[in-house]
C-alpha cells in the first residue's frame, strides 16, 4: 500500500502525519517550532527524518511529502513568497527540506490543501467539482475541478475570502473594504456580536458572556439565538445572509456539485447548515434553472491539513 507524509504548517507548530492511499492517518506527530525560517526548516527537516525512522521507513518507502502552508505559495518552485502568519518572505522551503529528506515534494496554500483533502478523502469524495470555505479567523478557500486542485497563475489564486461582498464595507485584513472575510469570518461574527450587545444591553448575550464583552466568542450569538434572544437572532440572521450570498456567488461562477463549509463556526452543525441551505434554496443557488449545489460540512476536522497535504501526491 502506498504511503505519504502530510505536513501541516501552523504559526507555532507543525503537524506531521503518515497517510496511506485510503486517506487514513497511520501515525502523526506535532512539532513545536520557533525562530526564523531557517530554524523552522531545520526543526522540521530533522523531525521528518526522525518520523520516518520511528515508523521504520526510508525516503524510498514513501511516495513523497506534501506540505500545506499559510501564505502565498509558488507550488512549482516550492517557495513561500509571503506568509504574514509566519513572518516569511521568499523562503525556499522545499529546497531546504530536501537537504534532510530527499524525496518528491508538493506544496500548496493551507486552505487549498484542506479543500483537496475533503474532495479526495472527506465530505466531498463523491463529487468531482467542489468549492470550499474555511471559516476561521479569516476565510480561506479552495477550488477543485475534476478532482484536481485549481490554484491560478503562479498558484496565487483561489483567495475566495477576498472577493467583494459589500462595496465600501468593513475593513478587511488584506487592506481592502467589504471582502467576504470581513463579514463571514469568526472575527467578523465576534465584531458584529459585540456591536449588537452594545446596542441591546438587555440581551441574553451579556449573561452568556458573564457581563464582560471581552468574553464574546464565535458561539455567543448562536447560543443565545437558540434561546430566542432577539438581538442574537438578528446577528445570526445577518451572518447567514452574508455567508449564503457569498456561497451563491461562487455557485454562479463555478456551479460546483458540492460546496463544503469547514472551520470552527461549522461546529454549530445543523443549526447553521440548515439555515444556509434554506437561504440558498430560496435564492435558487444563485440563479434559476441551474443544478442544486449540495452544501455540506467538512468531516476531516483537525486532520484536514495533514490528509490534504498528502492528497497533493495522490
Amino acid at each position: 500500500m502506498k504511503k505519504y507524509i502530510g505536513v501541516d504548517i501552523g504559526g507555532m507548530s507543525v503537524k506531521i502525519g503518515l497517510v496511506n492511499e485510503n486517506g487514513n492517518i497511520l501515525d502523526k506527530k506535532v512539532v513545536k517550532t520557533e525562530g526564523d525560517a531557517d530554524s523552522v526548516i531545520d526543526t522540521l527537516g530533522n523531525a521528518l527524518k526522525a518520523f520516518l525512522k520511528i515508523n521504520g521507513l526510508t525516503a524510498e518507502d514513501i511516495v513523497g511529502i506534501g506540505i500545506g502552508s499559510p501564505g502565498a505559495i509558488t507550488s512549482a518552485t516550492g517557495v513561500v513568497e509571503y506568509s504574514n502568519n509566519l513572518g516569511w518572505r521568499d523562503v525556499k522551503l522545499v529546497d531546504g527540506l530536501k537537504k534532510y529528506v530527499d524525496t518528491d515534494y508538493k506544496i500548496s496554500n493551507d486552505a487549498n490543501v484542506a479543500a483537496l483533502g475533503e474532495a479526495i478523502f472527506g465530505a466531498a469524495k463523491d463529487f468531482s467539482d467542489v468549492v470550499m470555505f474555511t471559516l476561521g479567523t479569516g476565510v480561506g478557500g479552495g477550488i477543485i475541478i475534476d478532482k484536481k486542485l485549481y490554484e491560478g497563475n503562479e498558484s496565487k489564486g483561489a483567495e475566495l475570502g477576498h472577493a467583494l461582498l459589500v462595496m465600501d464595507g468593513e475593513e478587511c485584513t488584506c487592506g481592502r473594504k467589504g471582502c467576504i472575510e470581513a463579514y463571514c469570518s469568526a472575527s467578523a461574527l465576534i465584531r458584529d456580536t459585540k456591536r449588537a450587545m452594545l446596542r441591546h444591553t438587555d440581551s441574553k448575550m451579556w449573561e452568556y458572556a458573564e457581563n464582560d464583552i471581552n468574553n464574546v466568542n464565535g458561539r455567543t450569538a448562536f447560543a443565545m439565538a437558540r434561546e430566542n434572544d432577539p438581538a442574537a437572532a438578528e446577528v445570526v440572521e445577518n451572518y447567514v445572509k452574508y455567508l449564503s450570498e457569498s456561497i451563491m456567488s461562487y455557485c454562479n461562477i463555478f456551479r460546483p456539485e458540492a460546496f463544503v463549509l469547514g472551520g470552527g463556526i461549522c461546529g454549530e452543525g445543523k443549526y447553521l447548515l440548515d439555515k444556509v441551505i434554506a437561504y440558498c434554496e430560496k435564492g435558487h443557488y444563485g440563479y434559476q434553472g441551474t443544478p442544486a449545489v449540495k452544501i455540506i460540512t467538512a468531516t476531516l476536522g483537525n486532520d484536514a491539513g495533514i490528509i490534504g497535504a498528502a492528497a497533493l501526491l495522490v
